[in-house]
């Protein structure tokens, strides 16, 4: 019969016989990780060689069991009282073999078995606190809030209290955008942390202006010698108050006037958008006897027809 060939631990672990305790445990977290059946499915010789790390790693991560390996080689298995595979220092703590989140090699356990604690084929199983439950709120801000960015007061109940938060708004936020409070949510039942609070934004109108992205649009009423002769008007912005725009004559409706950087301030590039001017001309229901004959002697002495050449 072909004897067994005699194993060397230290080459399995891939470390010199002089290797200290923690070069070992660094050596087979690192091989363990590599070859673990979970990361390797369906990888016969990888489960294979995770097996005889576990053994070498059980013999010479325990200092009693590494000495009598060094002085009497595999054969310290068979004395009296020796080392049996599979139950040397007892179940090995995959937390050790991946070092958690912040262990060797930056692994992070959870995301190797979907998270919240979990064992190996024959190991221990381990668990880990879990967050606790995130809780979502609806409010709605005034739309010159969402604008300009600000604080906005929301009170909430957590544990059966009313609690009073302040949530900062950034500039520009958009309507049913959510805003993350953490820690804010309910508190782990297993001592992890606190879960987040969600808060879900709706943004109210406003009676004047309306949103384009980081623009504003506002509908401006001119009358009609106004449109034709062309006109100064005051119309409001959301930051600075009234500012003059002139009309130039001939102007009709749906004109765009462009307002730059009256617009909405975005968070990001820290810029203005535009306001654009839309102008709307307002023809009287009525008017009096002698402005009919001078609206007819314009018409006599200015025929147009805007409809020419339109359904061609």
């Amino acid at each position: 019969m072909t004897p067994m060939p005699n194993p060397d631990y230290y080459k399995t672990l891939g470390v010199e016989r002089t290797a200290s305790e923690d070069e070992i445990k660094k050596a087979y977290r690192k091989l363990a990780r590599d070859y673990h059946p979970d990361r390797r499915p369906d990888d016969a010789a990888a489960e294979e060689k995770f097996k005889e790390i576990q053994t070498a790693y059980e013999v010479l991560g325990d200092p009693e069991k590494r000495k009598k390996y060094d002085m009497y080689g595999s054969a310290f298995e068979n004395m009296g009282g020796g080392y049996r595979p599979g139950g040397g220092a007892g179940p090995i703590d995959l937390e050790q073999i991946f070092g958690g989140q912040g262990g060797a090699g930056g692994f992070d356990f959870s995301d190797l078995f979907g998270g919240g604690g979990g064992g190996f084929r024959g190991g221990a199983r381990t668990s880990r606190p879990r967050k606790g439950q995130d809780i979502q709120s609806n409010v709605t801000i005034p739309f010159h809030l969402a604008a300009e960015g600000g604080r906005y007061d929301l009170t909430i109940h957590r544990h059966g209290h009313p609690v009073q938060l302040e949530v900062k708004i950034p500039p520009g936020i958009h309507d049913g955008a959510t805003i993350r409070l953490a820690g804010q949510g309910e508190s782990s039942l297993s001592g992890g942390p606190d879960g987040d609070l969600l808060v879900r934004v709706k943004v109210a109108a406003h009676p004047w202006f309306r949103r384009e992205g980081a623009d504003l649009l506002i509908d401006v009423p001119i009358s009609l010698s106004e449109a034709v002769l062309g006109s100064k008007v005051d119309v409001p912005t959301l930051s600075d108050g009234l500012v003059t725009v002139t009309i130039p004559a001939g102007t009709s409706t749906g004109a765009k006037l462009r307002l730059k950087g009256k617009g909405v301030l975005d968070a990001r590039t820290k810029a203005r958008g535009d306001q654009y001017v839309v102008v709307k001309v307002a023809v009287p229901r009525q008017i009096s006897e002698e402005a009919r004959q001078l609206m007819q002697q314009f018409q006599e002495k200015a025929p147009q027809n805007p409809r020419q050449g339109l359904w061609s």
